[in-house]
């Protein structure tokens, strides 16, 4: 009878030498596909110490080109800036966690922006809760969408994106605010809220567990293989949350300003996909910092700022398409630094007396005992009496068999 080995019932990786297994508590949850051992969190260390080097420099020279805009009201403004493209960069940041990047977080910005211009006289409850529960009910059916087909995040999102602009287009003009709300009296607030919520999820996404189980729609081997429940229940909710941060970061962007123009929106997504990338996230899902998030996204205002007091001209464009080249160069380095590193193997240990199948219920056979040599060796002659047995002598007339015989 043979026995059989089945794939990831036993906890062995098949990279595995036979008579060796990982440690089965640092192997992920898939144990077919995953890869055992946690993640190396060096890099992010190390790269999130250059993002604060970053952020310092710009300070300092915003300091130098206009020091009002870091004191009072012009830096209450610059904070809402930063919180409203914080907010889009969480969206963007947290759909690339569940490896189903939404793309369609830019035109909903600008859609809910759109809305609250319009709606903002009739108080926050109808301008900001009304939109928060249509963007969640969308974000549902969005992630529907993409689990229950299984399809790309990316492309599920761009076709969502495409109904939004067609609601944007609706307007041919500029919409004038309609309410007197403005968010830089508690920019204060909105900062350390954010600033909670961002360093928050990253301690959480740090956790090897939630960090793993957030991952989990991350292709393996087949792209287009189902990863599971619990996969298709993160990314949806992902996708929720995703779609409501998006509308909340609009309704700020609107109300700090006097008038919202209609446009696709593609350029804040642009934007925010490449600071999320910037700041550590893989572009592959599952993995990312825990601070870069934070300090990217208060970079890129700072950069923002720094560039309308000297008087250039910059779009979203072309600083997110600029991030969003060095971002894809910081994907590779997280993947290739921050996977885990696989120890030697543990040797196994001897199955106990009497259990023929080792332990492993039934699955495997003991193996049989070492035989001897082959071919085998031939016994040494004696070396007492070197007389042939069989010689001629052995038949001599005279020999005491034949004079036996004549008498």
């Amino acid at each position: 009878m043979m026995a059989y080995d089945e794939p990831g019932r036993s906890g062995q990786s098949e990279s595995a030498p036979v008579g060796s297994t990982v440690d089965t508590d640092t192997v992920v949850d898939d144990r077919q596909n995953g890869e055992p051992g946690g993640d190396r969190f060096g890099v992010y260390v190390l790269w999130e110490t250059l993002l604060l080097l970053g952020f310092a420099a710009l300070v300092y020279l915003l300091w130098l080109e206009n020091p009002t805009a870091l004191r009072g009201s012009g830096l209450r403004a610059l904070i809402v800036d930063v919180v409203a493209l914080g907010l889009l960069a969480l969206a963007a940041g947290l759909t690339l966690r569940t490896a189903a990047v939404n793309l369609a977080i830019g035109p909903v910005a600008v859609a809910a922006g759109l809305n609250f211009a319009e709606q903002s006289d009739r108080g926050l409850l109808i301008a900001v809760g009304t939109p928060a529960a249509v963007a969640a009910v969308g974000g549902l059916v969005l992630g529907l969408v993409v689990v229950l087909l299984h399809v790309p995040g990316w492309a599920a999102s761009l076709g969502a994106a495409a109904g939004v602009v067609v609601y944007i287009e609706q307007r041919a003009a500029p919409v004038l605010v309609q309410g007197d709300y403005d968010p830089r009296d508690i920019a204060g607030q909105l900062f350390v809220g954010f600033a909670a919520l961002t360093v928050i999820g990253g301690l959480f996404g740090a956790i090897g567990p939630i960090r793993r189980l957030v991952g989990r729609f991350r292709p393996v081997a087949d792209p287009a293989r189902r990863r599971g429940v619990a996969a298709a229940v993160v990314t949806t909710g992902g996708y929720v949350c995703s779609t409501v941060l998006a509308m909340l970061a609009g309704a700020l962007l609107a109300s700090s300003d006097d008038a919202v123009t209609p446009g696709d929106g593609l350029d804040w997504t642009v934007l925010a996909v490449g600071a999320v990338l910037l700041a550590g996230t893989s572009a592959f899902g599952l993995r990312g910092g825990v601070f870069g998030t934070l300090l990217t996204v208060g970079a890129v205002g700072l950069f923002l700022a720094y560039a309308q007091a000297r008087g250039w001209t910059v779009s979203r464009w072309v600083v997110g398409g600029a991030a969003l080249a060095v971002g894809l160069a910081v994907t590779r380095l997280v993947e290739r630094y921050g996977r885990p590193v696989v120890g030697p193997p543990r040797p196994v240990s001897p199955p106990a007396a009497g259990d023929p199948a080792g332990g492993a219920g039934g699955w495997a056979m003991s193996q049989p005992e070492p035989v001897g040599d082959w071919p085998p060796v031939l016994p040494a002659q004696s070396t007492g009496d070197p007389t042939d047995p069989w010689g001629p002598r052995r038949w001599e007339t005279n020999s005491p068999i034949w004079q036996a015989d004549d008498r």
